[in-house]
């Protein structure tokens, strides 16, 4: 599939999760390449039919994209709940476990997804896998000590790589941390992954996201499909 095949099922995805907001609403705005899609389509919404919504935000340039479009954007900390969380995964299974992080935001992604009431997801049709690992998973750690946490992860044979910007700089998560990417190819047990990852001390946050999700939105050439998790 070409970029521009799958920039439009990722459209055609973000537009029908738009459906999903309405007035009054708090909704929570993830972020990454399809939900910048989602972000064109309420901003129209907003200027064209008068919608009113708040918006809490997972990243930085999710904001800036949203109040570009004159939607009012607040604090996680100013609202006691979030109606629905709509936000991409890089990967998700039929088991609704997913990896997320791609961007590098995973975690304020998951701190506006642990407070919201439904977590949407939406992804093009190449994300949805049989077991999730292929997509190398994102750790957020600490600077200090990195090395020593990047060490740790090699000995359990994690394959962890430093992610590096372009100019070959850690990158750095809106809390200014780094990103370690685990190239594990599957992962078959999740939970205790999940479990060993946040017990590792340096360790802020990963990127498994493990029956969280309440629908999953997938753009699909005959037309957005939604799968929904029976499990929440």
């Amino acid at each position: 599939m070409d970029k521009a095949q799958q920039d439009a099922l990722k459209k055609a995805a973000g537009i029908e999760a738009a459906k999903l907001v309405t007035d009054g609403m708090i909704a929570g705005l993830g972020t990454g390449s399809t939900v910048r899609f989602l972000v064109d389509e309420l901003g129209r919404r907003v200027q064209e039919e008068g919608l009113q919504f708040t918006g809490v935000t997972t990243s930085r340039r999710t904001q800036e994209q949203a109040e570009g479009y004159g939607i009012k954007i607040v604090d996680i900390d100013d609202v006691d709940h979030i109606d629905v969380t709509i936000d991409g995964a890089d990967e998700v299974d039929k088991n609704f476990n997913g990896i997320k992080g791609g961007g590098a935001a995973l975690l304020w992604e998951k701190i506006v997804a642990t407070n919201s009431n439904k977590i949407v997801w939406i992804v093009d049709e190449s994300k949805v896998v049989d077991t999730i690992g292929a997509f190398p998973l994102p750790v957020e750690v600490i600077p200090f000590g990195a090395g020593h946490v990047i060490k740790r992860f090699e000995a359990k044979g994690y394959k962890p790589v430093l992610r590096l910007t372009a100019e070959g700089e850690p990158v750095r998560t809106d809390e200014n941390n780094y990103v370690v990417d685990l190239h594990l190819g599957r992962i078959d047990h999740p939970q205790a992954l999940a479990d060993d990852l946040i017990n590792t001390v340096g360790v802020v946050e990963h990127g498994l996201f493990l029956n969280m999700v309440d629908k999953v939105i997938v753009g699909d050439p005959n037309g957005p499909r939604v799968m929904t998790n029976s499990n929440k």
